[in-house]
């Protein structure tokens, strides 16, 4: 993505948003940003991860600027999220209310985290997000194997494990195998076993 004019980007981006009242996923925003001649999205490959982190974070940042714009002004407000981007009006009390810290917001807007985050980061920040995804989708097995139901909390799993591993230790007449199913079993659930 290649923004020479970011006044005129966050102009484009705010008629876009007066368009879809509904809102827009990001995807969807993006693509109709690649549709207009007035944008700049050549350089920007959706199938490149490090490429698409970068789009990512300019439109982000951008987007957070233009709310910034919006807010002070008294103009509007949008919702952003990478499900939801979606124009809203100001609402009336907001601007006496107290500001909450919004990190987000602070990460996007410091190009700093743009330029320091390598093809290398992104590789990693995937890697985690996908080994994340994978152990709450291998979740509901693992529970199955604890015996224990989907919504089971934290403290109640750690207790049928210590409990099923005592009952299942070889040392105690158990058997191996049902004890590294249970092992596998909390490495999953656990987050303290990571």
């Amino acid at each position: 993505m290649n923004i020479s004019d970011p006044d005129s980007f966050m102009a484009i981006l705010l008629e876009v948003l007066q368009l879809h009242p509904e809102g827009l996923r990001e995807y969807d925003l993006l693509q109709h940003l690649r549709s207009d001649e007035r944008v700049d999205l050549d350089g920007s490959r959706l199938d490149d991860s490090h490429d698409l982190f970068r789009t990512h974070f300019l439109l982000f940042h951008h987007l957070h600027r233009l709310r910034d714009q919006l807010r002070a002004n008294g103009r509007g407000d949008i919702e952003i999220h990478t499900l939801s981007i979606r124009l809203h009006p100001l609402m009336e009390n907001r601007a006496q209310a107290l500001a909450r810290p919004d990190p987000l917001r602070t990460y996007y807007l410091d190009l700093n985290n743009l330029e320091g985050t390598t093809r290398e980061d992104v590789v990693k920040l995937l890697t985690a997000f996908w080994s994340r995804f994978g152990r709450y989708d291998r979740r509901h097995e693992a529970l199955a194997i604890l015996e224990m139901p989907d919504d089971a909390d934290i403290d109640s799993i750690r207790k049928q494990y210590r409990r099923l591993a005592m009952r299942h230790h070889p040392d105690r007449g158990g058997d191996a195998g049902r004890l590294q199913a249970i092992n596998a079993a909390m490495a999953i659930l656990d987050p303290r076993k990571d």
